[in-house]
């Protein structure tokens, strides 16, 4: 039944078809070595092989986008987390064939399918829209602010960041700031998953707060995360029409344009150039940048991109990050 109904929502939309329909994680796996398809919709619960190893075999041998269709997002939540660290792109609750004959939750099933065909085809595009001038009204902050690392990750996000972030010893004398790409239902138990990873407390970022010492924060709105002239933390609308809601680009560029003393700014796994151009500014306003090295991304997308326009300091793979990170900020705040 909720292969049928995932089939009907599929053929619903223009330009769209099923290539196959795999009955267990093990057929997926191969059907996408034989014929791999532009996007897997991917069910966590399976006989033979679960959603969270299939997509991770996937990942691996014949790479392309996953999004995770699970009966519940929040009650599967840690397989949810783990299957997007290993590459899926995002998650959505199964939708479901009513008496009527009527499919509840298709709608957003079918917003997801088009924003991930969106960011198969952006290019360049999403980065023109970042960066066009007047967005962001974001001007040079007159006061000072706590040290910040700016941390920026999208599919296969989850886990890197908590191997990146698990690798900091408490206490830490600066504010981690987090943008994931992620939809902002799953935030809430995303922060709380985290949280059971690492040694040091994860938050919510709440609008009007000051960036706090010792704590990780993550944006959790459909908004774009921002630090506004007067050292705040806020959510802004603009870019409206922005691919990644919250942008890693947006944050990096808020704190580019502040004088607050430079920090650390980091750029993970993901897909697309998010968070590139972003990451070039805070180099330029003299921030030291590290980015993700092809061999540990599970997505070399957003990294890949500020390698190719000088935003990194420094390429590295994952379990050298976190020391680097210490090592710079201990040194940044002397």
């Amino acid at each position: 039944m909720a292969a049928e109904v995932l089939r009907r929502i599929v053929v619903s939309l223009p330009d769209a078809e099923v290539a196959w329909i795999a009955e267990n994680g093990q057929q997926a796996v191969d059907r996408c070595q034989s014929d791999t398809p532009d996007i897997v919709l991917m069910d966590l619960i399976m006989p033979v092989m679960d959603g969270v190893e299939a997509t991770r075999q996937i990942m691996q041998r014949s790479p392309c986008s996953i999004l995770v269709v699970t009966a519940t997002v929040s009650g599967n939540s840690n397989k949810v987390y783990e299957t997007l660290g290993h590459g899926a792109i995002d998650a959505v609750n199964t939708p479901v064939l009513g008496r009527d004959g009527n499919i509840a939750g298709g709608d957003e099933l079918k917003r997801k399918l088009r924003n991930i065909v969106r960011l198969q085809s952006s290019g360049d595009v999403a980065l023109k829209q970042t960066h066009s001038g007047s967005q962001i009204s974001v001007s040079r902050s007159q006061t000072a602010s706590v040290p910040i690392v700016a941390i920026g990750a999208s599919t296969g996000g989850p886990q890197a960041l908590a191997t990146l972030l698990a690798s900091l010893a408490p206490p830490i004398n600066f504010s981690i700031l987090v943008v994931q790409h992620l939809d902002q239902l799953f935030v809430p138990g995303f922060v709380e998953w985290l949280g059971q990873e690492v040694k040091v407390p994860v938050r919510q970022i709440e609008a009007g707060i000051l960036p706090q010492v010792g704590t990780i924060g993550v944006a959790c709105t459909k908004d774009h995360l921002v630090l506004t002239s007067k050292g705040v933390l806020q959510y802004v609308r603009e870019p409206a029409e922005h691919l990644h809601r919250p942008s890693v680009d947006v944050l990096f560029d808020s704190l580019a344009k502040t004088s607050m003393r430079p920090g650390v700014a980091v750029l993970l796994t993901g897909m697309g150039r998010d968070g590139a151009a972003g990451l070039k500014s805070l180099k330029d306003a003299g921030w030291s940048t590290i980015v993700q090295d092809q061999q540990t991304s599970v997505v070399w997308g957003m990294p890949g991109a500020a390698t190719k326009m000088g935003a990194a300091d420094q390429v590295l793979p994952l379990n050298q990050i976190g020391p680097t990170l210490s090592r710079a900020m201990s040194k940044r705040t002397e």
